[in-house]
């Protein structure tokens, strides 16, 4: 017994591997500073080459707007460095689109050392899908939401009422939306994977459907102008991704222990 608990000490206090050793904080720091100032680099040189084409990336920005103006109509601008500080953020927002890819592959290499091989397998397609469903949710809101929901506001103009919407305004509001649109399509992957976590279940989802429908409506009524149309164009397909959060759920969730009998 000696003899066996003489070796089991030893190996409990034989050192680690020089692949198995944890970095110190100060190397941790290090390292974030040096993929934080890659990022930057990077975000910098997107906005340089956005910059070069920035009147037509605004003009793709207010297509939607201009396309339901009357003949004529056009943006304005109100103070005199609103133009250039307008295309500066538009520019921007350009340029953090551009180097988005190679500032999710930092973000990873930064934190794929201290996951497992098995998280590491469940990252990669997160990362992939949230990525489409965001971007798939901003193309949503340009193609289907803008058209509909600027000619339903301009419809308010008349011979005494004349819109004059300056470019610091529409950018404003427009990559408000846009984003609000992104995030709003991120509901399944959140939803999937708080019941991967047996955080929600599948009959929670379904017993509490018409209080979400609700925080719906609510939700889009604070993103969205103050008119129904707009407010019903973003609320609608949060309701459509609820119902594929479910199948989600349902797909994915953790199992209870009755479900797993029932399985097996």
């Amino acid at each position: 017994m000696m003899i066996s608990h003489q070796a089991n000490t030893k190996t409990m206090q034989k050192p680690m591997s020089e692949g198995e050793e944890k970095l110190p904080l100060t190397e941790h720091l290090e390292e974030l500073r040096k993929r934080l100032i890659r990022c930057v680099i990077a975000v910098f040189l997107g906005f340089v080459v956005a910059y070069i084409f920035k009147e037509q990336l605004f003009d793709i920005l207010t297509a939607p707007l201009i396309n339901v103006m009357r003949p004529g109509d056009t943006l304005i601008f109100t103070g005199i460095p609103e133009a250039f500080f307008t295309y500066l953020k538009v520019s921007l927002l350009a340029g953090l689109f551009l180097a988005a890819p190679f500032l999710t592959y930092q973000f990873w290499m930064f934190v794929a050392p201290g996951l497992y091989q098995h998280e590491k397998k469940v990252m990669i397609p997160i990362i992939v899908v949230s990525t489409f469903f965001f971007v798939g949710g901003a193309l949503f809101g340009y193609f289907v939401v803008f058209p509909v929901g600027f000619k339903f506001l301009l419809g308010f103009a008349s011979e005494t009422i004349q819109p004059f919407p300056s470019m610091r305004e529409y950018l404003g509001f427009s990559s408000k939306l846009l984003f609000a649109f992104g995030v709003v399509f991120e509901l399944p992957i959140v939803i999937t994977f708080l019941a991967r976590l047996g955080i929600v279940t599948v009959p929670f989802l379904r017993k509490n459907r018409k209080y979400a429908i609700l925080l719906f409506f609510i939700c889009a009524a604070l993103l969205t102008p103050p008119d129904v149309v707009t407010q019903s164009l973003l609320a609608l397909p949060m309701i459509v991704l609820y119902e594929i959060s479910i199948l989600g759920a349902y797909a994915f969730g953790k199992k209870s222990p009755k479900n797993e009998e029932d399985a097996s």
